[in-house]
């Protein structure tokens, strides 16, 4: 308790009667390791006069008047005058805190993108605040997409999402559906002609007739064709009408039975599809003039498309444009070009004028790849196979020119417009929806990087032509090819792969890994050794996350699981965080995934290290730390899209589809077989009952693994108890009987070996290998005579033989 005030003023008499300053202050220091004078403590006048009588603060010795001398002086008006009297700010002190400072912190590095723009990686900086526009490329629906659509669309949702949920931008996405297109009007067109053709059951003879007329314009093709890829596909084709025309041919001259005859007749006919459907078009396809027939073909296989990527789970577009919707926009925005003395009629079409364009101050054509002016092969493959032709090709002022609105030729689809009834051309289509919906500049905008010209330098001609400005795109992002075992993926070359063919051999999370584990902007390639790498990586994650969840199972009360910390929990903190920085700093760099799946990885080997480590000394791994790990590595995958479900940790159980926590729900069920199982071992193991163990063991081997359950045994801790994939865990149980029958036969070629070199036969005279149980009996009998034999020499050597 304080000191009373009288009993505080004979206390000060008596220190001010000391002379020696030393003195003084050491019986100050006693007496005020009686007072309480921290807190609350109203200094008085006595307290004053003490303090007076310091020529300077007193030595760290006394603490206890170093602590008054610092309070005094805190709260003491700072008057310099010794002999002013004192003046107190307030009746109870209070300590007055000393100055602060912000800390310096460290430099945030910014997100930077891969600009095709620049060729450069440039910082993200989108136009308005955290909101981007992006627009991405879709597909041209006339076909099944394959692994090179996956490619693109794959790595765009990663990406996006990454962009979304770990940037927190707010992404506005559009994408659009090519529905009218050159090739969608000549696939559309031969397979309406063709059908009709099937169902007009033309006899033999009409069928071979009709492909020897095809094989005739196919030939002048084939000819013509220039691309080795592309000409080896159509000698196959070639080849296989041929193994099929001549055995129709032989039945027909031979009068085969008519079964026969119509056997191979429908195999001609579906060999010759190809040939005979690009015959039947040129003779007939100027007399297609039903529009619904070109639009039945991309709607189906938009469907198909919607389909695939749903399957891999890529998110779908905030907003999506056919162009078959847009004609009236696309109109508006051509008329508009030529408005601006960017576009001139000609013949009912109306091109693009690229030199008044280039030759203006605030213009350049091609921004992405202007080393490809000029490259005619590429801009003919950009107007398409319909609009190649001689008399279209003089319509342009220049070579370099492209088609806005394309005039319609017989048999082909149309709609109205200034310039008469024409379709649009294919890179306009792009420019005025995205023009409709995003305005006059955007973000981002997303497309293969064999789009680059004369596409996408198109669309950037057109539409800053259109809205007259010089930024219609900000960030131009280009996925890179996909190859095929090092291969171009072409049908002619076999390795054509559609994404449904991909996903029966492969999980969609096992081929978004795959691309995780390339830059997005890079060849990938689609090969056994890439996807191995993906399966293997997704496997190690998953023993890491099951590991964990295991751990976290195991009971305990609520302060628990607070567990005190060491230098081992210390330093696995310490590397987490460090692994969570360089993810940071990776994601930055133009999204380096890469990078990122080696830091999760170099995180989960520590992780296992220290649970390593504590399991071998008997102790619990820290439970909290280790969620933290795996809850994050979990989150960053799910923002990766490898993982779709809501579970805190890992991979879902049991398929992304189903509606209950399947883990949750048997995981009780499957910790008391455990245990049990586990004191049923221990029983049998004292009292030396085999039966029971071989049970136990058959439970685990081999009835668990067919429900999807694996047991993990460690000796002297419990058992690990694991939901797994039940196809991941049979191809295991193949794996190790093939291991352990490989370890049985080297023993037993060793055993063999070893009986050789100390002379025992290993076969009868008839060739016949010895059973183990004969070489027992042998080796039994040669023991007995051997001794025999030893116990006969003694006898010798002694004298007593007889």
């Amino acid at each position: 308790m304080a000191a009373s005030a009288a009993e505080q003023a004979s206390s000060y008499s008596f220190i001010l009667s000391i002379s020696e300053e030393e003195a003084r202050v050491k019986a100050l220091n006693e007496y005020l390791s009686t007072r309480s004078y921290i807190q609350g403590f109203t200094f008085s006048h006595a307290d004053v006069e003490v303090f007076r009588k310091f020529s300077g603060p007193p030595v760290d010795q006394y603490i206890h008047v170093v602590r008054w001398y610092r309070h005094i002086e805190a709260i003491y008006d700072g008057s310099s005058e010794k002999n002013e009297p004192c003046k107190l700010q307030t009746s109870k002190g209070k300590r007055v805190q000393p100055p602060w400072s912000p800390p310096e912190g460290t430099k945030h590095s910014r997100l930077c993108l891969y600009n095709s723009l620049t060729r450069n990686k440039e910082i993200f900086q989108p136009q308005n605040g955290r909101k981007v526009l992006w627009y991405c490329c879709g597909p041209t629906v006339y076909d099944a997409s394959h692994m090179g659509h996956a490619r693109s669309y794959i790595s765009f949702d990663i990406l996006r999402r990454i962009l979304r949920d770990y940037f927190k931008y707010d992404i506005f996405y559009c994408m659009n559906i090519t529905d009218i297109d050159d090739k969608i009007i000549k696939r559309a067109r031969q397979n309406y002609l063709f059908e009709r053709y099937r169902e007009n059951k033309s006899s033999p003879d009409q069928l071979l007739e009709d492909v020897k007329t095809a094989s005739e314009l196919f030939l002048v093709k084939l000819n013509e064709t220039t691309d080795p890829d592309k000409k080896q596909m159509l000698e196959r084709i070639q080849n296989a009408v041929k193994s099929a025309f001549d055995p129709l041919q032989e039945a027909v001259q031979a009068k085969f039975p008519a079964e026969e005859i119509n056997r191979r007749h429908e195999t001609l006919l579906d060999e010759a599809k190809d040939l005979l459907s690009d015959w039947l078009d040129a003779k007939f396809g100027s007399q297609v003039t039903d529009n619904s027939i070109f639009s039945k073909l991309p709607k189906f296989w938009e469907g198909e498309f919607h389909k695939d990527m749903e399957a891999l789970n890529v998110l779908p577009p905030d907003v999506l444009t056919r162009v078959s919707e847009y004609v009236p926009e696309i109109v508006d925005f051509v008329k508009k070009i030529v408005d601006n003395g960017y576009g001139y009629v000609s013949n009912g079409s109306v091109y693009f004028d690229t030199m008044k364009f280039d030759s203006s101050e605030k213009h350049s054509y091609a921004k992405l790849v202007p080393e490809a002016v000029g490259d005619q092969k590429a801009l003919q493959e950009g107007e398409g196979d319909l609009s190649i032709s001689a008399d279209r090709l003089s319509e342009k002022h220049s070579p370099n020119d492209f088609a806005l609105w394309k005039c319609s030729k017989p048999g082909e689809p149309s709609w109205d417009s200034p310039w008469g009834k024409g379709r649009p051309g294919w890179h306009i289509e792009c420019s005025a929806m995205a023009g409709s919906i995003l305005g006059e500049s955007m973000d981002i905008h997303g497309g293969g990087f064999d789009l680059r010209f004369p596409h996408h330098d198109n669309e950037l001609a057109q539409s800053e032509a259109y809205f007259e400005n010089d930024h219609w795109v900000r960030y131009f992002l280009h996925t890179g090819h996909l190859t095929i075992a090092g291969c171009k993926m072409s049908k002619s070359l076999k390795n054509f792969i559609t994404i449904k063919d991909a996903l029966k051999k492969h999980t969609a999370r096992q081929l978004r890994l795959a691309f995780l584990m390339h830059s997005w902007k890079d060849t990938l390639d689609y090969s056994n050794n890439t996807m191995e790498s993906a399966i293997q990586y997704e496997k190690f994650m998953n023993e890491f996350f099951l590991n964990v969840k295991d751990i976290l199972r195991t009971p305990t009360d609520v302060t628990g699981q607070f567990q005190k910390w060491e230098n081992q929990e210390a330093e696995l903190n310490k590397n987490f965080y460090d692994k969570k920085a360089a993810i940071h700093e990776a994601l930055c760099d133009n999204i380096d995934t890469r990078s990122v799946l080696e830091e999760m990885r170099s995180l989960v080997s520590q992780s296992n290290s220290y649970i390593a480590a504590k399991k071998s000394s008997r102790q619990m791994p820290n439970r909290l730390l280790l969620e933290n790990i795996s809850s994050y590595l979990t989150q960053m995958l799910k923002i990766f899209g490898a993982i779709e479900s809501d579970d805190a940790i890992g991979f879902p159980v049991g398929g992304n589809s189903q509606n209950i926590n399947i883990e949750s729900t048997v995981m009780p069920y499957l910790q008391v077989l455990s245990e049990f199982r586990e004191g049923v071992r221990q029983i049998a193991r004292e009292k030396k009952v085999t039966e029971v163990l071989q049970l136990s063991d058959a439970l685990r081997d081999d009835i668990l693994p067919e429900l999807g359950v694996r047991f993990e045994d460690h000796e002297g801790l419990p058992t690990v108890v694991k939901l797994v994939d039940k196809d991941t865990l049979l191809k295991e149980r193949e794996e190790k009987k093939k291991i352990e029958e490989e370890k049985k036969r080297k023993k037993e070629e060793a055993a063999r070996k070893k009986q050789e070199q100390e002379g025992f036969p290993t076969h009868d005279t008839e060739g016949k290998e010895l059973s183990k149980g004969q070489i027992k009996k042998l080796k039994k009998l040669y023991e007995t005579q051997e001794k025999l034999y030893k116990d006969y020499l003694q006898m010798v050597q002694n004298g007593s033989a007889n």
